[in-house]
């Protein structure tokens, strides 16, 4: 049976990259956006492009509130399109970043990093576990920055060193489900996350590049491919794990 993934954030980026090649390896997606509904819409085009189902729902994951009616509208989806009432696998990708020293962080930065980042993957998750078949997976997004440190990143890391420890925990309780939870941390990607400060920046480019082993930044295609397969049966044994993907920046 197609698997259907839901991969929250995917309208650009690094949730863009990965609905393609959830599609590419045989799977249907379900995508989320918050505000941009044209690029999400033109990523269900692509996916279908590539043969395979794609829907597009709005979602602000900082908004907990909103996550009933979130979960009432996949259901119906799952339904309208599909004619299942679960789906297989979730990845929280939505995001966004914000840089300041400790010192400067304001409390309306600290409390949006936490809503979208934490809180948000948190409840989510909750509100789609009933929809969430048994021997599914989940695959949060985390950081490279919750291993090594660089000045200005010292909230945006703690909230994604609590996911970390989510995933942990959605790994031993979800076992008896038999489903399978891990976190991807990347490094320092081209896409325009912080305004597209690593792609655009490149002064700041060649500071990452000259961190990383491999000696280039990431692309979305560097992270993508790597999601899809964690999802795939011949990584079924993969659970409670933190996997980096940064070409060995910062070793």
């Amino acid at each position: 049976m197609t698997t259907i993934a839901l991969v929250t954030g995917a309208s650009r980026g690094l949730g863009r990259n990965t609905a393609l090649h959830i599609a590419r390896r045989g799977g249907d997606v379900i995508i989320t956006y918050q505000s941009r509904q044209a690029e999400a819409l033109a990523v269900v085009d692509e996916v279908r492009a590539l043969g395979r189902q794609a829907l597009a729902l709005q979602l602000d994951v900082g908004d907990v509130a909103s996550f009933p009616a979130f979960a009432a509208s996949l259901r119906a989806a799952l339904a309208d399109t599909w004619g299942r009432e679960q789906f297989d696998h979730l990845v929280n990708n939505a995001g966004h970043g914000a840089m300041a020293p400790i010192a400067d962080t304001t409390e309306a930065q600290f409390d949006h990093l936490v809503d979208v980042h934490f809180k948000g993957v948190f409840f989510l998750t909750q509100a789609l576990l009933p929809l969430l078949g048994d021997g599914g997976r989940i695959v949060n997004l985390s950081s490279g920055l919750t291993r090594f440190a660089l000045p200005g990143f010292g909230a945006y890391a703690a909230v994604k060193g609590a996911v970390e420890i989510l995933s942990l925990y959605l790994a031993k309780e979800l076992g008896e489900r038999g489903i399978a939870v891990n976190t991807v941390a990347p490094g320092a990607i081209e896409t325009d996350f912080m305004g597209g400060a690593v792609r655009d920046t490149p002064d700041l480019n060649g500071v990452f590049a000259g961190m990383t082993a491999l000696g280039r930044v990431g692309v979305p295609d560097d992270i993508g491919p790597m999601i899809a397969s964690l999802l795939g049966q011949d990584n079924r044994w993969i659970n409670g794990q933190r996997i980096e993907v940064s070409g060995g920046q910062a070793i």
